[in-house]
């Protein structure tokens, strides 16, 4: 077994990350190595010069070589060398120098075997002296572990016994987590990406969201009067209209026989005739209301025959004014032709309009400015 350097957990021998805390196990055990064993050997004794190898020298004991040499597996022994036999020179001896101080001599080594001479087909091979030869390594054999059987690593495939997180090959992680499914689209969407579980408050925050809205829409409805004009405006194209009748009609000047009341009566052949420009019909209600609209009938008729014989308005100012004392006024074109003409007011809590007259066509001497009928809706 093989303990981990940092958590000291015990792991197989072929194991090569740790499997509770991954670390790496390369490094965590080493194998022994054996240095081959050399016999020193000694130089016989006695041989002086160059030593030179004997062709044809049979294989024997030589001195100071290791038994493993004999060993018929490790191959030829080598070959013993012989002295050199240094020919003797002819002539009278020359003369004996003095005698210099010898080393002490070293002990008698037995006499080297001649071998028999070789075959004439064996080649002369030079082979260094009592060199040593090295053991051959000798591999034995190991008994192979029989492979974990257990879940594959998800990312080299190895299979790990059960109980480890990491690989023991590349490791990875083993116990990895399901992933959720995906959420469907609306569910991405603010405020509803959170995920969550049964019971966690979705009716809690949805009646919040319910009410936020709610809140939002009273708040602009009350505080800005932007956001109060777009709610009504959305109401009044939601909503139904009827038509109201002023409960007085009024006029600051008048022709003869065309009095301010014409003017309310629902004829169209009758008309309220102002003298001049500048003059104003004024419409007073009941109760307030909220004021849609106003259709406008110019001219004394509206048949297009009659309709060109007398003066009719083409530009007005209409004044509204609500109960609170507040006053709206909107400047007004008509178009010259017979029939009716819408203007859009939407107004609340109107009490009172007043339609003074501006420009107009058709004028003349006994022409007085007409304004057939004068309508207005309220919101239902």
């Amino acid at each position: 077994m093989r303990s981990c350097p940092a958590c000291g957990s015990a792991n197989r021998e072929d194991d090569d990350f740790c499997g509770n805390c991954g670390s790496y196990l390369g490094w965590s055990s080493q194998v022994a190595r054996n240095p081959p064993t050399t016999t020193d050997v000694d130089e016989p004794s006695g041989h002086s010069g160059s030593v030179e190898p004997t062709a044809g020298t049979p294989a024997g004991p030589a001195t100071g070589a290791t038994p493993d040499l004999m060993d018929p597996a490790a191959g030829d022994p080598p070959v013993e060398p012989t002295r050199s036999r240094t020919p003797e020179p002819s002539g009278p001896p020359p003369a004996e120098p003095a005698p210099a101080p010898q080393p002490p001599p070293r002990p008698a080594q037995p006499a080297p075997v001649r071998p028999e001479p070789a075959a004439e087909d064996t080649p002369v091979v030079a082979v260094r002296p009592a060199e040593p030869i090295a053991r051959r390594p000798v591999v034995r054999p190991v008994a192979a572990e029989e492979e974990p059987d257990g879940p594959p690593c998800p990312a080299c495939g190895t299979p790990n016994l059960p109980g480890r997180r990491f690989c023991r090959r590349c490791a990875a992680p083993l116990q990895t987590r399901e992933q959720p499914k995906p959420l469907p689209w609306w569910r991405t969407v603010w405020p509803f990406r959170r995920r969550v579980r049964t019971g966690s408050g979705r009716v809690l925050r949805r009646t919040l969201l319910a009410l936020a809205v709610v809140g939002l829409l009273f708040a602009g409805f009350l505080l800005l009067p932007a956001g109060r004009y777009v709610y009504e405006d959305v109401r009044d194209k939601l909503g139904g209209t009827a038509e109201i009748s002023p409960a007085e009609a009024t006029a600051s000047s008048r022709a003869p026989g065309h009095p301010a009341a014409a003017a309310v009566d629902g004829l169209t052949n009758t008309y309220w005739g102002a003298p001049t420009l500048g003059s104003s019909l004024t419409c007073v209600f009941d109760k307030p209301f909220r004021l849609v609209g106003v259709v406008v009938h110019t001219g004394v008729s509206k048949e297009p025959r009659e309709f060109r014989q007398g003066a009719r308005p083409t530009q007005a100012d209409l004044i509204v004014t609500t109960s609170d004392g507040e006053v709206h006024e909107k400047a007004v074109t008509f178009a010259d032709k017979p029939g009716p003409q819408t203007v859009r007011t939407g107004i609340s809590d109107v009490v009172s309009v007043r339609l003074v007259l501006r420009a107009a066509a058709g004028q003349g001497e006994g022409r007085p400015i007409a304004i057939g009928e004068i309508e207005f809706f309220k919101r239902t």
